[in-house]
């Protein structure tokens, strides 16, 4: 039996009735852009992670650029200053500070949790930092007071890249509203999928809110009335829709990826392989990606692979080693470097089977 990384058609078909009755509604509607599907997300997103806004639009990498380029408009940033952003992460996170003109400052993980190591930050800051990114890697949630006192010494905004930890918390508050503003993804494998791409940003600056949701519509807030330079990058009705369903059910997907990931946790025996962490408070991850990391990670992926279980690495290369930066290339990051030779990502799931999770740890305990 083939085990599937992410059996997407199994997650969807959860909900095949709601869905198509939906999406039937929204076709005969005739209203595809900017509708009442859409108000209807928003709403109900800024409900459950509760903040005052929630703006929908395009994508996930599209949420974090709108706000750097709604703080550039408000005058808060400019281009040249510099964020402080974690080393290890996805490119996403650099592209939209780099799209910006802004210039990303990297910091290095705590080798535990995969997060942004907070007691580095501060050491990274200059005259020019005028925000610190956090990134919830995997599903984990990365927040301190501390942090929120370094922002406060600095004068600096928290941007969130929310993009993999929907419904994690720190402190019984969502992630999402935790910082200024903070960055959504609903590309179809995360947590809290569409049908196709989809993003939004969720703040309690009401300011920075009517600025973006303008700038995401041609910087308009009036039709055919531009106050300001902006892009298209709109939610549409139909991916709207669907997430306003699937939203109902994610806190029951979340529980059911806690149960996964407690699973292997317990029945992983293998010492080539090191877990990731359960944190104390269980609320703080929510496991959109289970993480191993072995010294033998290509050889470990190819005997999974042949006892049919499919992987994936999250990420082979690092941004400050990628071509696209080769500006960064020289950097020395090697707590971030051995991350990213080393980790592994399992099958994880709210559909994966018992036999399925028997399957994987029964193979990672033979390798």
């Amino acid at each position: 039996m083939v085990v599937k990384f992410l059996d997407l058609k199994a997650v969807n078909l959860q909900y095949k009735d709601e869905i198509e009755q939906k999406l039937l509604e929204v076709f005969s509607s005739g209203w595809y852009i900017h509708g009442s599907e859409v108000e209807n997300f928003e709403n109900n997103l800024a409900k459950y992670i509760n903040v005052n806004a929630a703006i929908g639009v395009a994508n996930g990498l599209d949420a974090l650029r709108l706000i750097f380029k709604s703080y550039i408009q408000m005058g808060v940033m400019k281009p040249g200053d510099e964020v402080i952003v974690p080393a290890n992460t996805f490119i996403a996170s650099i592209l939209a500070i780099s799209d910006n003109l802004l210039t990303p400052v990297f910091v290095e993980p705590d080798i535990n949790t995969y997060n942004i190591d907070i007691s580095k930050i501060e050491e990274k800051i200059t005259g020019k930092t005028r925000a610190i990114m956090i990134v919830h890697l995997y599903g984990r949630t990365v927040f301190s007071n501390d942090l929120l006192a370094l922002a406060k010494k600095y004068n600096l905004k928290i941007i969130e890249d929310n993009a993999q930890a929907i419904g994690a918390n720190w402190q019984d508050k969502k992630t999402g509203s935790l910082a200024n503003a903070a960055a959504f993804s609903f590309y179809p494998g995360k947590n809290l999928g569409a049908l196709g791409d989809g993003g939004a940003v969720t703040t309690n600056d009401d300011e920075l809110a009517k600025r973006l949701r303008a700038i995401a519509n041609y910087g308009s807030s009036k039709k055919y009335v531009n106050d300001v330079m902006g892009v298209n990058s709109r939610l549409d009705e139909i991916q709207a829709a669907v997430l306003n369903i699937k939203l109902r059910y994610l806190e029951n997907e979340n529980e059911r990826r806690r149960d996964v990931a407690a699973y292997y946790i317990n029945h992983i025996k293998n010492k080539k392989i090191i877990l990731p962490q359960m944190p104390q408070n269980k609320q703080e991850h929510v496991w959109h990606l289970f993480v191993v990391r072995c010294e033998q990670r290509n050889e470990l992926q190819k005997h999974l692979e042949q006892c049919g279980i499919q992987t994936l690495i999250h990420y082979p290369i690092p941004p400050h080693k990628q071509k696209a930066y080769t500006q960064y290339n020289h950097l020395q990051l090697p707590i971030t470097e051995q991350i990213h030779r080393e980790v592994l990502s399992l099958p994880i799931s709210s559909v994966i089977t018992g036999e399925e999770m028997k399957q994987v740890t029964d193979a990672l305990n033979l390798f």
